[in-house]
């Protein structure tokens, strides 16, 4: 049996056909000899994902991304297949995160959970999104912006203290400069007036200098004359004070010892008992020759004889 040409170029027409998919699909990644298991996974946005986009554990590709789809139903959310090699065991807890790659591309990342329950094919892994560089940048841009803000505010702050700054220093010149203009005004005015000055300046200073040549030794003979009294005067009140603080010293410790009529009073208590007995009878004696004299006292201007007194002052005497 003859095959036909047409069916000959039909039969080759299919063979191309079937290279050309199944080539064109294992150059986007895709595996013909080996088995995946297919998962799935929503995400709110996948960016710049794309079927066939590579599946990473750890670096190293296990897989690629089937298809993307937009539920319409759930807000608009994305719902991604995933073609995951059989060999690569998913738990319970494990998360696909999606990165961004520094050509512009977009990958996903397994996170694999320990210690969770085996997942099966086609249940829904756990979405997680990994922030990209652009907003990375704008992030760490975002601070240096508001600070580069301020420094311009501040750079302008500056900027017109500076010229406040120029006025006020345009003015003092002006003034400086006007006032140099009157003080030399004022010099060519008085100018021979000040050279007169300083003429009697330089007289008078001569003269205090001839005069304080002559009164250097004046002054040199009074300075002499005048250690010598000071020196003299002390020396004679230094020994008058200490001669009179040795006789002071003295007289103390004669008292202290009890010795002569002053410390036997102050030491001896028998003779300070006499001493004061007697003063008390010279009282009472003095008190008695006052009230009754003619007991002391007897004139007699006829010549009588004495009968003597009424009572004789041995009568008298105080008894003790």
């Amino acid at each position: 049996m003859k095959i036909s040409k047409e069916a000959k170029v039909g039969l080759m027409a299919i063979v191309a056909l079937s290279m050309l998919y199944f080539g064109f699909n294992f150059l986007k990644g895709a595996d013909f000899f080996s088995s995946k298991y297919r998962y799935f996974v929503v995400y709110d946005n996948v960016g710049s994902l794309q079927p066939s986009n590579p599946i990473k554990l750890n670096g190293v590709q296990v897989g690629q991304v089937k298809s993307t789809e937009l539920m319409t139903d759930r807000g608009n959310k994305v719902l991604v297949t995933l073609e995951i090699q059989k060999n690569v065991l998913l738990t319970q807890g494990s998360k696909v995160m999606l990165t961004s790659e520094l050509l512009g591309g977009s990958a996903l990342m397994l996170q694999i959970a320990t210690g969770g329950k085996q997942l099966q094919q086609g249940d829904t892994l756990m979405a997680d999104s990994e922030k990209g560089i652009q907003a990375l940048l704008q992030e760490q841009a975002l601070p240096v912006v508001k600070n580069a803000d301020s420094l311009i505010i501040n750079l302008n702050r500056i900027v017109k203290q500076f010229d406040q700054t120029g006025y006020v220093l345009n003015k003092l010149l002006t003034t400086t400069d006007q006032t140099a203009s009157g003080i030399n005004a004022t010099i060519a005015q008085n100018r021979q007036a000040i050279a007169a000055t300083l003429a009697n300046v330089n007289a008078l200073s001569a003269s205090l200098i001839e005069t304080e040549k002559s009164f250097k030794p004046i002054l040199g003979n009074l300075k002499t004359t005048t250690d010598s009294l000071k020196a003299l005067r002390l020396g004679e009140t230094i020994a008058q004070a200490n001669s009179a603080v040795a006789t002071l010293q003295k007289s103390l410790t004669a008292l202290e010892q009890g010795q002569g009529t002053a410390g036997k009073l102050l030491k001896d208590q028998t003779l300070y008992d006499n001493i004061n007995r007697t003063i008390v009878s010279v009282n009472k004696l003095m008190t008695n020759f006052r009230q009754y004299p003619k007991r002391y006292v007897n004139v007699s201007v006829f010549g009588k004889k004495d009968k003597g007194p009424a009572d004789s002052p041995a009568d008298t005497t105080l008894k003790y």
